[in-house]
């Protein structure tokens, strides 16, 4: 039988075979397979049982095993070897090499069902360097970093270069953010683990092919499987990292505008929040914070007294409301600026072959770049953030790290420009975290930056998809946007709330993009301050309806606090495809029109003007429940929803816990003593479960030192008779309880009995809204059992 698979396979790819590459030896090591061939040597390395790497060395080029990406080193993994006189194999529990003799290829399976192999391998052209794999037609693709090209990618040739995009709109094919991450519908992943510029091809000559193009570096790649879309991006996060949890204010709302002219200004628009009781817990100065005009000031990195004369009690007073201060800086050092000529003499700049530092014009000014590969670059810089933060500053806000300017001829201690281009910001996001765990180790940082690489998540880089025109098409790829970017490891891509380019006053799109925003990993309004992003400078109407949303976010920040917290542990995305919960419905998996918040809500996004209905398909996996409106939905029906003003469509999962804060207009009033827990019962669903993290929302370690708690929600159905268990664990605030108010929706009838541990309970039946409320306290290490008898 296995004579017959080679010979199939043999069949299909003979004629894509590089014919100039002979097989000539292979040695078995411990773990993996080096292969000899005629024009180099191929290792085959198992990471663990769902991720194997594979490097192509030419001759006359050595080993290179350092990764800027890749920090999963190869676990002890149970694996089987065999060999024929025809091709020989590796296998794991998920994984099998094949490796076919001649014509020389090799082949890659996924519990035993062919997924790639490469086509002509490595090949060397001209002054680039290629590798090609083959594809099934009927493959989707996603990956290749932040791009608005529609969720499936192939066809198109994707060039691997950061670049800001200003004023995009319903596409953008080069953004920020270009990975070298291929993601296959018949889940499979592979990296190209390579920092220099080249190009990602899915199959843009419609031949069936892949290829990776790089002008220069490894030829690494690793391949990656899973069971089901969570386990792939479980198993890839391993691969490259998984985020820190974020500070817990992080997930509050943002006051940001470029810019902040001076301290009066801050202090003016802080105090409008105060006054309208619009929750808030942030404000961002941009780079006024350092000079008065736009352009000659970048790189002074320093306060520019005259706007902020006293900026340190600025940020205590805006500390003591509750308010934490973050500082935008930029990697360039102006010739113009303070730090000119002390950046130059400590030779910390990036440089021209004769080592002069290397100077170019760009928007801003005569600049060059910080070289934060350079030790010294790195200690100097972070001196600057460390001054910041003694100043009171808590969050780092990286900008324009593209860079957004780097001409080829620039060098850096690592290498040319375009070879380390695309790992400049992942660099500089590294060179803060590791400086907050050396000299702050007890904070978590906020690093909030616009370009980075795969792995960034790992440095606890918050990253936003750029400079997105303040219109409905550019709120249309938002979606696609931060879907993608979650896939690939960086799960809090978000946008700038209500656009960011021009000078466009839609009080419709601001609002729509705002109730968008509730339901994104980050909400942070930000926009050129023509029009104000800040709602309370709106109209009553519009400053109104964002209240509630802002309100609303701040009371579901138990529910987002507890998937930051699922993802710092799984890798799993905040905001998931809808193909992640129907695997088997392939009409999904091109769609972004919907997605889920979690794993409990459903939402769908308002993308067009004065839209006044809209079809929503409800998975088939659950029934589901308008979350403003109690309303139930079958799963697997497609439903006209009638739209309003006050909210987008929203539903919640039969059988779900939802847990929902008192709202506070700052998250250091925030408390789970007193929450409310609803439930949406569904008596289709038996059984169902849910869980609540928590800790003091600062400090570093909280997870490694077990100073949290988790607290577990229970429902069981069955013969008329609903159980309801709660309990708590790991308390990291002793001898304390929860009051907590169980509101069950869905309640058709009113219980016959109610019972407590075991004795009767009051409890409050609403027969307009279907809704049970029962209160009840619950201690560390007890457990509350609620029976309702119908």
């Amino acid at each position: 039988m296995k004579k017959i698979v080679l010979f199939l396979l043999f069949t299909t790819y003979i004629f894509s075979q590089n014919k100039n590459r002979e097989y000539l030896n292979h040695e078995w090591t411990k773990n993996g397979l080096d292969i000899e061939v005629s024009d180099g040597e191929y290792k085959i390395s198992i990471l663990n049982n769902s991720t194997i790497e594979t490097s192509f060395i030419p001759k006359n080029e050595k080993y290179n095993p350092i990764s800027h990406s890749v920090i999963l080193k190869p676990e002890n993994t149970h694996s089987k070897v065999s060999e024929s006189q025809e091709s020989f194999e590796l296998t794991t529990k998920n994984i099998q090499i094949q490796v076919h003799k001649s014509p020389f290829q090799i082949f890659y399976y996924n519990n035993k069902q062919l997924i790639l192999s490469e086509k002509n391998g490595y090949i060397k052209k001209d002054s680039v360097e290629t590798l090609d794999f083959n594809l099934t037609s009927d493959e989707i693709l996603y990956g290749g970093g932040a791009r608005v090209l529609g969720m499936n990618r192939r066809g198109n040739r994707l060039q691997l270069y950061n670049r800001a995009h200003y004023g995009y709109e319903s596409k953008s094919e080069l953004m920020n953010f270009t990975l070298p991450i291929v993601i296959s519908s018949k889940k499979y992943m592979v990296h190209f683990d390579n920092a220099p510029i080249g190009y990602l091809d899915l199959d843009s000559q419609k031949n069936n092919t892949l290829t990776y193009e790089a002008i220069s570096g490894k030829k690494t790649y690793q391949i990656i499987v899973g069971d089901n879309w969570e386990d792939l991006i479980s198993n890839y996060t391993l691969l490259t990292g998984r985020q820190p949890l974020p500070p817990r204010w992080a997930l509050g709302n943002f006051s940001s505008r470029f810019g902040y002219h001076s301290e009066t200004e801050a202090k003016k628009v802080i105090q409008k929040f105060k006054d309208e009781k619009i929750p808030v817990d942030a404000i961002i100065l941009d780079l006024y914070w350092f000079g008065k005009e736009i352009k000659g000031t970048m790189g002074n990195l320093e306060v520019f007294r005259d706007s902020f004369p006293n900026f340190e009690k600025m940020v205590a007073d805006f500390h003591k409301q509750g308010i934490k201060t973050i500082t935008v800086t930029e990697p360039f050092i102006l010739t113009t600026s303070k730090k000119w000529e002390e950046t130059k003499n400590k030779n910390i700049l990036t440089i021209n072959s004769d080592g002069s530092p290397a100077i170019w014009d760009f928007y801003f000014g005569n600049t060059s770049l910080i070289d934060v590969f350079k030790p010294e670059g790195k200690e100097w810089f972070w001196n600057i953030y460390k001054d910041l933060h003694h100043k009171g500053i808590v969050g780092i806000w990286g900008d324009l790290g593209e860079p957004e300017v780097f001409p080829s001829y620039a060098n850096t201690i690592a290498g040319k420009a375009d070879e380390v281009h695309n790992i400049y910001g992942h660099e500089w996001a590294k060179l803060i975290y590791e400086g907050y765990q050396k000299d702050f180790p007890n904070e978590r940082p906020f690093i909030l930056m616009r370009a980075g690489a795969a792995g960034s998540q790992r440095y606890g880089m918050i990253p936003w998809s750029g400079d997105v025109n303040r219109t409905w098409g550019g709120l249309s790829g938002q979606t696609e946007i931060a879907l993608q970017m979650g896939m690939q490891g960086l799960a809090y891509m978000h946008s700038d709330l209500g656009g960011f380019a021009g000078a466009n006053l839609d009080d419709e799109l601001y609002i729509r993009w705002l109730q968008y925003g509730v339901f994104n990993p980050i909400f942070r309004p930000h926009a050129q301050e023509d029009v104000p992003s800040e709602p309370v400078f709106r109209s009553d109407k519009t400053k109104n309806l964002a209240k509630q949303a802002i309100e609303l976010r701040y009371q579901l920040l138990p529910y987002n606090y507890n998937l930051a917290f699922e993802n710092t542990q799984t890798g799993k995305p905040l905001m998931r495809p809808l193909f992640f919960e129907e695997e088997d419905n392939t009409s999904l998996l091109t769609k972004s029109d919907g997605y889920l918040w979690g794993n409990d809500f459903l939402i769908y996004p308002i993308i067009e003007a004065s839209q006044k209905t809209k079809d929503i398909y409800f998975p088939k996996t659950a029934n589901w429940y308008d979350f403003y409106t109690g309303k139930k939905y079958e799963g697997g029906t497609t439903q006209t929803v009638e739209l309003n003003e006050n909210n987008i469509p929203t539903f919640v999962r039969g059988g779900s816990f939802i847990p929902m804060a008192k709202l506070v207009q700052t998250t250091n009033d925030y408390s789970l003593n007193q929450f409310d827990l609803h439930f949406y019962f569904d008596d289709t669903m038996k059984g169902s479960s849910g869980k609540l993290f928590n800790d003091n929302g600062n400090s570093a370690n909280t997870i490694e030192n077990r100073e949290f708690e988790k607290t577990t929600f229970r429902s069981k159905f069955k013969e008329e008779k609903l159980d309801i268990k709660l309990e708590s664990d790991y308390e990291f605030i002793p001898n304390t309880s929860k009051e907590i108010s169980l509101k069950i929706h869905a309640i058709f009838k009113k219980p016959k009995s109610l019972r407590i541990n075991g004795k009767k309970a009051k409890y409050k039946w609403n027969s307009t809204l279907d809704i049970l409320e029962i209160r009840t306290k619950l201690k560390h290490d007890k457990k509350v059992q609620i029976e309702i008898q119908f």
